[in-house]
C-alpha cells in the first residue's frame, strides 16, 4: 500500500492518492500543463453491491464525445477525495499519458472506508465458494462496479482496465479473480500478497516495527462513511531519533499502552498474531489466483521497503494457476511506487544513469493498456522486463526467474574471508560476537523517525565496524558476476539464549578508486535527506533480511533453541538481479539485531509482543564455518 509501512505521515497521504503527485519537479512528463477540469466531467455514484452496500465512486469522462473509451479503475482504502462534482484531481491516471489519451477514469472507496459503506476487514479474505448474496470480497465488489459502470456511464467501449499501487494493488489483484469478462487489462503493482510472509507486517517472523507503528497511528478504524480531514497531523515522536524513541518505547506490550490508548484493533491483529496463524493464512491472495481472464503486468521496484516479496509472489501464482493469459513482471531499481513518482535515476548515493520511471510509465506500462484496452499495436512486452542494478541496463527474459543460472555458494571463511571455495577448517570452527538487545544494531547510520527508502541502498561501512556485526568480504572481484533470483543463507549457528534473529545482508563493496561524489539528491525520501557519502569504499546494501530464529523449523510453531547446540538456520531472501562488477568486493554481514526496522528479540524463548524489560538479555551468537557446518549464501549466477 503506498503509505503501509510508511511512518512519515505527510508523506503517507500524498502517495496513497496515486494521481496526486506533488514530486512533479522530479519528473520529466508535464503533468503540470495539463487541465483536468478542461478535458473531464468529473461524477460522484454511490454504486449498489450485491449485498446493498453502497460505494463511493467518482467517475471523471472525457468531455470528447466523439468516440468511446475504455474504463481505468482503481479501488483504495485510502480515500478518493476530493470530494464533490466540482472538486478535480489535477492528475488523472497511472501517468500523464493516460489523461491525455483519454480514458473514463475510476476511483472507488472500498467498502468501510472513507464515504463507502460496509464494514472494513484489513485484506478481505477471498471466498471461493460464494453461496449467497452476503458472501462478498474484492472481487465481487469489483464485479459489481464493472457491471454497474457497463450500464450507467455512457460512451464506454466495453472493456475495463484496472491498476493500483500497494493496497490498491491488492485489491487489483484481488478484483481479477474470477475476473469480469470486461476486464481486458489489470496492473497489480507493489501488491500486498501475503503479510506475513515477507511483505509489510513480518519478515522472517519478524515485526516491522518502525514501518507498521507509524503506519497504524494514522490508519485507524471508522464508525461509518465519512469525509477525510482536509488537513492531518502527524505523529509526534518528539525526536528527530527514532532509534532512540523505539529504544526508550520499550517492548510492544508498552507500545499500546503508551501509543494506542484508542482501540484500533488494526494494530493489535497484527501484533498479536506473531505466527503463521489462519489469520495471515485467510489473508493470503497467492492460492485464490485463479480463474484470470485478462492480461496482467505486476510490477515492484528492487528497493521496495514495503511490498518488495508481493509482486514475485502474485506473478507466481498467476503463472501456476492462468497458463493461458499474458503474465507479464516488471521490476525496476525503485522504492515504494517509485516508478508512479520519481524520475528513478538514482536513489540516495546510488545512481542508475537513467530516468527509469519515465521509461517504465511511457514505454511500458501505457502501451501494455493501449493495446489490451484499445487495440493499440503489440507493445512486445517479454514475460519478464527487469533492471540489472550494478550494469544499470533493462534486461528482458522469458521466464523469471530467468533459466540456465548456475547455483553456487558464497562461503564464510576465516579471517572474513568470503569465497567460494568451501572451507577446509577443523569441526566446530566458528565466529561469535555478543548480541545485546538493549544495545541493538541501527539499520541506518543517521538518525531518523521513518524507514527511510534509502535504507535499500545506504552505506553499510557504520555497521562494518561494530563488533556485534560478523563481515565476510571476497578479494576484488577479477570479472562482472551477475546474480538474479531468490538469496539462500544456510547458517550453522548455535546461541547462549533460547532463541535468536539471524540478519543478513548482501552488500557490494565499491572500489577505493571509485570516482568520488555521490549523485545529487532532489528530493528527500522519508523524513530525512539522503547523507552526504564519500563513493570510494562505499558498501552498497544490495538485499537484507532477517530470520526470526524460534521459526527455524516451522513460522506456524515457534522452537526454542538449546544453549549452546549447533542448529541449521536455512531461509530465503527476495530476489535481486545485481551485478558486482570487476573491480568491486561482494561482502556478506550477519548480525542479531537491525533496529528499528524490526522489534527486538529478548533472546529468550517467548511470545515477545508480551515479553517485559527485564526479558530482554544478552547473548553470546556463533557461526559456524566448518567443512561440515559450513554456513554461507546460496546464489544463482549467470553464466
Amino acid at each position: 500500500m503506498i503509505g503501509r509501512g510508511i511512518p512519515s505521515f505527510i508523506l503517507v497521504l500524498l502517495t496513497l492518492l496515486p494521481v496526486a503527485r506533488v514530486w512533479t519537479r522530479t519528473r520529466s512528463d508535464a503533468t503540470a500543463e495539463f487541465n483536468v477540469k478542461e478535458h473531464y466531467t468529473k461524477y460522484e455514484f454511490r454504486i449498489p453491491m450485491r449485498d446493498g452496500k453502497l460505494l463511493f465512486t467518482a467517475v471523471y469522462v472525457p468531455k470528447d464525445s466523439s468516440r468511446s473509451y475504455p474504463f481505468m479503475i482503481n479501488r483504495t482504502p485510502y480515500s478518493v477525495a476530493p470530494y464533490g462534482v466540482d472538486q478535480y484531481r489535477k492528475t488523472l491516471g497511472p501517468s500523464d499519458e493516460f489523461q491525455r489519451a483519454g480514458y473514463i477514469f475510476v476511483f472507488q472507496d472500498v467498502r468501510g472506508r472513507n464515504m463507502s459503506e460496509g464494514t472494513f476487514v484489513e485484506m478481505r479474505p477471498h471466498i471461493d465458494n460464494k453461496k449467497s448474496k452476503d458472501d462478498v470480497d474484492d472481487s465481487s465488489d469489483m464485479y459489481d462496479t464493472v457491471e454497474w459502470l457497463l450500464k450507467n456511464v455512457p460512451n464506454n467501449n466495453g472493456k475495463v482496465g484496472i491498476w493500483g499501487i500497494s493496497y490498491p494493488g491488492f485489491y487489483t489483484s484481488a478484483s481479477v479473480i474470477d475476473s469480469h469478462p470486461a476486464i481486458k487489462a489489470a496492473s497489480p503493482e507493489a501488491p500486498m500478497t501475503d503479510l506475513f510472509m515477507g511483505d509489510d507486517a513480518y519478515h522472517g517472523g519478524a515485526f516491522m516495527l518502525a514501518a507498521n507503528f507509524g503506519f497504524y497511528t494514522f490508519f485507524r478504524p471508522q464508525a461509518g462513511p465519512t469525509v477525510p480531514p482536509k488537513n492531518f497531523r502527524g505523529f509526534d515522536y518528539g525526536t528527530a531519533d527514532g532509534y532512540d524513541f523505539f529504544l526508550r518505547m520499550g517492548a510492544l506490550s508498552d507500545a499500546k499502552a503508551a501509543y494506542f490508548k484508542d482501540p484500533n484493533w488494526l494494530w493489535d491483529d497484527q501484533v498479536a498474531h506473531d505466527t503463521y496463524d489462519d489469520y495471515w493464512k485467510a489473508r493470503n491472495l497467492a492460492p485464490h489466483m485463479k480463474n484470470i481472464h485478462c492480461a496482467v503486468l505486476t510490477v515492484g521496484g528492487w528497493f521496495d521497503a514495503e511490498d518488495l516479496q508481493g509482486p514475485f509472489s502474485t506473478h507466481a501464482a498467476i503463472g501456476r494457476n492462468n497458463p493461458d493469459i499474458f503474465n507479464g513482471l516488471v521490476v525496476g531499481p525503485w522504492v515504494h511506487g517509485g516508478w508512479a513518482r520519481y524520475d528513478g535515476n538514482h536513489l540516495g548515493s546510488v545512481s542508475f544513469s537513467s530516468n527509469t520511471g519515465q521509461y517504465f510509465r511511457s514505454q511500458i506500462l501505457f502501451p501494455f493498456f493501449e493495446q489490451y484496452l484499445k487495440g493499440g499495436g503489440d507493445a512486445k512486452l517479454p514475460a519478464a522486463y527487469v533492471f540489472e542494478t550494478g550494469t544499470n541496463t533493462w534486461r528482458e527474459y522469458s521466464s523469471w526467474p530467468p533459466a540456465h543460472v548456475e547455483s553456487k555458494t558464497l562461503y564464510f571463511r576465516a579471517n572474513g574471508e568470503l569465497s567460494f571455495e568451501r572451507p577446509g577448517e577443523a569441526a566446530g570452527t566458528a565466529d561469535e560476537y555478543i548480541s545485546d538487545p538493549n544495545k541493538p544494531v541501527p539499520f541506518v547510520g543517521y538518525p531518523s523517525t521513518s524507514v527511510p527508502q534509502e535504507y535499500m541502498v545506504a552505506d553499510q561501512r557504520f555497521a562494518s565496524s561494530r563488533p556485534d556485526v560478523l563481515v565476510y568480504r571476497t578479494e576484488p572481484l577479477e570479472h562482472d558476476v551477475t546474480i538474479v533470483g531468490p538469496l539462500s543463507p544456510k547458517l550453522f549457528v548455535s546461541t547462549s539464549g533460547t532463541d535468536s534473529d539471524w540478519i543478513v545482508k548482501l552488500i557490494d563493496v565499491y572500489p577505493e578508486d571509485y570516482p568520488e561524489d555521490a549523485p545529487s539528491s532532489t528530493v528527500a525520501l522519508m523524513d530525512v535527506p539522503a547523507p552526504s557519502v564519500k563513493m570510494p569504499g562505499y558498501e552498497q546494501l544490495v538485499r537484507g533480511e532477517p530470520m526470526r530464529g524460534k521459526f527455524r523449523k516451522s513460522f506456524e510453531r515457534p522452537e526454542a533453541f538449546t544453549p549452546g547446540k549447533v542448529e541449521e538456520v536455512e531461509f530465503t531472501m527476495p530476489d535481486v538481479n545485481h551485478t558486482f562488477r570487476r573491480g568491486h568486493r561482494i561482502m556478506v554481514q550477519v548480525q542479531s539485531s537491525w533496529f528499528p526496522l524490526i522489534d527486538r528479540n529478548p533472546q529468550v524463548f517467548e511470545n515477545i509482543p508480551d515479553a517485559k524489560p527485564a526479558d530482554f538479555q544478552k547473548a553470546t551468537e556463533r557461526v559456524y564455518r566448518s567443512g561440515v557446518q559450513a554456513s554461507g549464501i546460496e546464489i544463482h549466477v549467470l553464466p
